[in-house]
Protein backbone atom coordinates (compact mmCIF):
# COMPACT_ATOMS: atom_id res chain seq x y z
CA UNK A 1 0.00 0.00 0.00
CA UNK A 2 2.54 2.26 0.90
CA UNK A 3 6.09 2.05 -0.90
CA UNK A 4 9.50 2.89 0.96
CA UNK A 5 11.81 5.54 -0.24
CA UNK A 6 14.39 2.63 0.57
CA UNK A 7 16.43 1.20 -2.98
CA UNK A 8 18.49 -2.20 -2.03
CA UNK A 9 21.76 -2.42 -2.96
CA UNK A 10 25.37 -3.79 -1.58
CA UNK A 11 27.26 -0.39 -2.04
CA UNK A 12 29.93 1.11 0.72
CA UNK A 13 26.94 3.81 1.73
CA UNK A 14 24.06 1.08 2.14
CA UNK A 15 26.39 -1.07 3.83
CA UNK A 16 26.80 1.48 7.00
CA UNK A 17 24.72 1.36 9.96
CA UNK A 18 21.95 3.53 9.96
CA UNK A 19 23.42 5.31 13.08
CA UNK A 20 26.53 6.21 11.65
CA UNK A 21 24.50 7.56 8.62
CA UNK A 22 22.30 9.86 11.26
CA UNK A 23 24.98 10.95 12.71
CA UNK A 24 27.30 12.10 9.87
CA UNK A 25 23.45 13.70 8.44
CA UNK A 26 23.60 15.73 11.59
CA UNK A 27 27.74 16.43 12.04
CA UNK A 28 26.82 17.75 8.18
CA UNK A 29 23.39 20.34 9.22
CA UNK A 30 25.23 21.65 12.38
CA UNK A 31 28.89 22.18 9.98
CA UNK A 32 26.75 23.95 7.30
CA UNK A 33 24.54 26.58 9.36
CA UNK A 34 27.64 27.04 11.51
CA UNK A 35 30.51 28.52 9.26
CA UNK A 36 29.17 30.97 6.40
CA UNK A 37 31.83 29.38 3.96
CA UNK A 38 30.71 29.28 0.23
CA UNK A 39 33.40 26.52 -0.59
CA UNK A 40 31.77 24.81 2.49
CA UNK A 41 28.88 24.46 0.95
CA UNK A 42 30.06 23.68 -2.94
CA UNK A 43 32.33 20.75 -0.81
CA UNK A 44 29.39 19.15 0.52
CA UNK A 45 27.43 19.19 -2.44
CA UNK A 46 30.26 17.59 -4.51
CA UNK A 47 30.63 15.09 -1.11
CA UNK A 48 26.79 14.32 -0.96
CA UNK A 49 26.68 13.70 -5.11
CA UNK A 50 29.77 11.66 -4.53
CA UNK A 51 27.76 9.67 -1.94
CA UNK A 52 24.81 9.21 -4.79
CA UNK A 53 27.33 7.84 -7.15
CA UNK A 54 29.05 5.66 -4.87
CA UNK A 55 25.50 4.17 -3.46
CA UNK A 56 24.79 3.76 -7.43
CA UNK A 57 21.26 5.93 -7.14
CA UNK A 58 21.01 6.56 -10.93
CA UNK A 59 20.77 10.33 -11.85
CA UNK A 60 17.19 11.02 -12.41
CA UNK A 61 16.97 9.32 -8.78
CA UNK A 62 19.25 11.93 -8.10
CA UNK A 63 17.54 14.69 -9.39
CA UNK A 64 13.83 13.63 -8.34
CA UNK A 65 15.05 14.24 -4.98
CA UNK A 66 15.63 17.37 -5.93
CA UNK A 67 12.95 18.51 -8.17
CA UNK A 68 10.23 19.16 -5.57
CA UNK A 69 11.55 21.93 -3.81
CA UNK A 70 12.83 23.38 -6.72
CA UNK A 71 10.95 26.35 -6.96
CA UNK A 72 11.46 26.86 -3.05
CA UNK A 73 14.88 26.85 -3.99
CA UNK A 74 14.01 29.50 -6.57
CA UNK A 75 12.37 31.76 -4.13
CA UNK A 76 14.82 31.52 -1.68
CA UNK A 77 17.46 32.30 -4.10
CA UNK A 78 15.99 35.37 -5.95
CA UNK A 79 14.55 36.57 -2.15
CA UNK A 80 18.94 36.55 -0.74
CA UNK A 81 19.96 38.07 -4.00
CA UNK A 82 17.36 40.82 -3.25
CA UNK A 83 18.07 41.77 0.40
CA UNK A 84 21.78 40.51 0.92
CA UNK A 85 24.26 39.56 -2.54
CA UNK A 86 25.26 36.76 -4.62
CA UNK A 87 27.19 35.29 -2.14
CA UNK A 88 24.80 34.83 0.33
CA UNK A 89 22.34 33.91 -2.31
CA UNK A 90 24.81 30.97 -3.50
CA UNK A 91 25.44 29.89 -0.08
CA UNK A 92 22.00 29.33 1.14
CA UNK A 93 20.81 27.42 -1.78
CA UNK A 94 23.96 25.32 -1.84
CA UNK A 95 23.20 24.67 2.15
CA UNK A 96 19.64 23.40 1.85
CA UNK A 97 20.28 21.22 -1.56
CA UNK A 98 23.32 19.96 -0.20
CA UNK A 99 21.33 19.22 3.14
CA UNK A 100 17.70 17.88 1.63
CA UNK A 101 20.32 15.43 -1.31
CA UNK A 102 21.97 14.23 2.13
CA UNK A 103 18.67 13.31 3.59
CA UNK A 104 17.19 11.40 0.88
CA UNK A 105 20.34 9.42 0.16
CA UNK A 106 19.94 8.36 3.74
CA UNK A 107 16.54 7.78 3.41
CA UNK A 108 17.79 5.85 -0.35
CA UNK A 109 20.33 3.49 1.75
CA UNK A 110 18.78 2.53 4.57
CA UNK A 111 15.66 0.40 5.39
CA UNK A 112 13.05 2.16 7.56
CA UNK A 113 13.13 -0.46 10.12
CA UNK A 114 16.52 0.62 10.92
CA UNK A 115 16.30 4.18 10.98
CA UNK A 116 13.55 3.95 13.23
CA UNK A 117 14.91 1.67 15.41
CA UNK A 118 18.01 4.00 16.05
CA UNK A 119 15.76 6.76 16.72
CA UNK A 120 13.62 4.27 19.03
CA UNK A 121 16.93 3.52 20.87
CA UNK A 122 18.20 7.33 21.32
CA UNK A 123 14.63 8.39 22.32
CA UNK A 124 14.60 5.46 24.87
CA UNK A 125 16.35 7.05 28.34
CA UNK A 126 12.85 9.57 27.93
CA UNK A 127 10.71 6.33 28.52
CA UNK A 128 11.28 6.96 32.40
CA UNK A 129 9.73 9.94 31.95
CA UNK A 130 6.56 9.01 30.69
CA UNK A 131 7.68 9.77 26.74
CA UNK A 132 5.87 6.72 24.78
CA UNK A 133 8.56 5.61 22.47
CA UNK A 134 6.88 3.30 20.65
CA UNK A 135 4.81 6.21 19.38
CA UNK A 136 7.14 8.18 18.26
CA UNK A 137 8.43 5.25 16.76
CA UNK A 138 5.30 4.42 14.74
CA UNK A 139 4.68 8.26 13.91
CA UNK A 140 8.32 8.74 12.17
CA UNK A 141 8.13 5.08 10.63
CA UNK A 142 4.84 6.37 9.07
CA UNK A 143 6.10 9.92 8.38
CA UNK A 144 8.65 8.44 6.28
CA UNK A 145 6.48 6.58 4.39
CA UNK A 146 3.59 9.20 3.74
CA UNK A 147 6.95 10.94 1.76
CA UNK A 148 6.81 8.82 -1.13
CA UNK A 149 3.11 7.94 -1.43
CA UNK A 150 2.27 11.71 -1.18
CA UNK A 151 4.68 12.28 -3.93
CA UNK A 152 2.82 9.29 -6.27
CA UNK A 153 -0.14 10.35 -5.44
CA UNK A 154 0.40 14.01 -6.85
CA UNK A 155 2.32 12.49 -9.72
CA UNK A 156 -1.00 10.21 -10.69
CA UNK A 157 -3.63 12.80 -10.54
CA UNK A 158 -1.24 14.96 -12.28
CA UNK A 159 -1.11 12.88 -15.16
CA UNK A 160 -4.61 12.34 -15.12
CA UNK A 161 -5.55 15.71 -14.74
CA UNK A 162 -3.37 16.26 -17.89
CA UNK A 163 -5.29 13.68 -20.05
CA UNK A 164 -8.22 15.25 -19.31
CA UNK A 165 -6.90 18.94 -20.51
CA UNK A 166 -6.84 20.73 -16.29
CA UNK A 167 -3.12 20.63 -15.66
CA UNK A 168 -3.29 24.58 -15.23
CA UNK A 169 -5.91 24.20 -12.54
CA UNK A 170 -4.46 24.13 -8.96
CA UNK A 171 -8.16 22.92 -7.56
CA UNK A 172 -8.29 20.09 -10.12
CA UNK A 173 -5.22 18.89 -8.79
CA UNK A 174 -5.45 19.66 -4.86
CA UNK A 175 -9.12 18.57 -4.60
CA UNK A 176 -8.40 14.61 -5.74
CA UNK A 177 -5.53 14.76 -3.52
CA UNK A 178 -6.68 15.62 -0.59
CA UNK A 179 -9.26 13.12 -1.06
CA UNK A 180 -7.10 10.49 -1.72
CA UNK A 181 -4.66 11.06 0.97
CA UNK A 182 -7.64 11.03 3.89
CA UNK A 183 -8.65 7.81 2.27
CA UNK A 184 -5.48 6.42 2.69
CA UNK A 185 -5.07 7.93 6.29
CA UNK A 186 -8.14 6.32 7.25
CA UNK A 187 -7.18 2.71 5.83
CA UNK A 188 -4.09 3.11 7.72
CA UNK A 189 -5.90 4.32 10.79
CA UNK A 190 -8.11 1.03 10.64
CA UNK A 191 -5.13 -1.25 10.15
CA UNK A 192 -3.85 0.42 13.00
CA UNK A 193 -6.66 0.32 14.77
CA UNK A 194 -7.05 -3.26 13.87
CA UNK A 195 -3.45 -4.63 15.16
CA UNK A 196 -3.97 -2.44 18.40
Amino acid sequence: MIAGLYRPGSSPVHRLRASAKLIALLALGTVLFAFDELWLAATALVTVLAGYAQARVPADVTFAQLRPVLWVLAILFAAQLWLVDLSAALLLVLRFAALILAASLVTLTTRTADLVAVIERALSPLARFGFDVGKVSLAISLAIRFIPAVGAIVEEVREAQRARGQDRSIVALAVPVIVRLLKMADEIAEAIDARS
